[in-house]
């Protein structure tokens, strides 16, 4: 399953739409923290709707407690963040791409292992920089026009999950519909 890792999200709004399209995809959903907001935030919670109940969120203080959780005995200790993941990756041989504005490689070019794990950065400022860099052959992009700085979080998060869905046949997913009142 595709794992969505947001690093530091600041606006609540996102993260509860977030929420409800990890819940309406299966995607687990992976906070590392610290955010911009109040996991009590009505805006939160509002956005997010009824889907918490089957949403998989899990959340964590810092960069290290995430790799820990994840992959315990993959981590190597003492790295910077960058380094870090870079290093827990190749270990535990594990997909992990990072979507940036800053990537030249379009999302779409990629072939989305069957887990893997995507990091979105904050609204504001993306990824960390160093983070990027130690991790450069794996960051994915969104084309978009030059003039426009990035896309929504909330959007983005939705755009690579279907591609990775669509890569994978929608597995799991109802793929048909059907009209309520005939």
């Amino acid at each position: 399953m595709i794992n969505i890792v947001l690093v530091n999200p600041e606006i609540p709004n996102n993260t509860g739409n977030i929420v409800r399209t990890c819940a309406a995809t299966g995607a687990i959903l992976h906070v590392i923290e610290p955010c911009g907001f109040s996991w009590e935030d009505k805006y939160l919670k509002r956005s997010g709707l009824d889907y918490w109940e089957i949403a998989d969120v899990k959340r964590y203080p810092d960069m290290n407690a995430f790799l820990q959780a994840n992959f315990n005995d993959k981590v190597r200790e003492g790295e910077t963040d960058g380094l870090a993941v870079r290093a827990t990756a190749e270990v535990a041989d594990t997909q992990m791409l990072f979507a940036s504005t800053k990537s030249a490689k379009n999302y779409c070019t990629v072939n989305y292992d069957k887990d893997c794990y995507v990091f979105f950065g904050r609204e504001t400022k993306g990824l960390p920089e160093e983070l990027l860099h130690e991790n450069y052959e794996k960051c994915v992009r969104i084309p978009m026009r030059a003039e426009a700085r990035s896309l929504n979080l909330a959007n983005s998060v939705a755009i690579i999950i279907y591609e990775y869905l669509r890569q994978h046949d929608f597995d799991g997913l109802k793929e048909h519909g059907k009209l309520t009142q005939y």
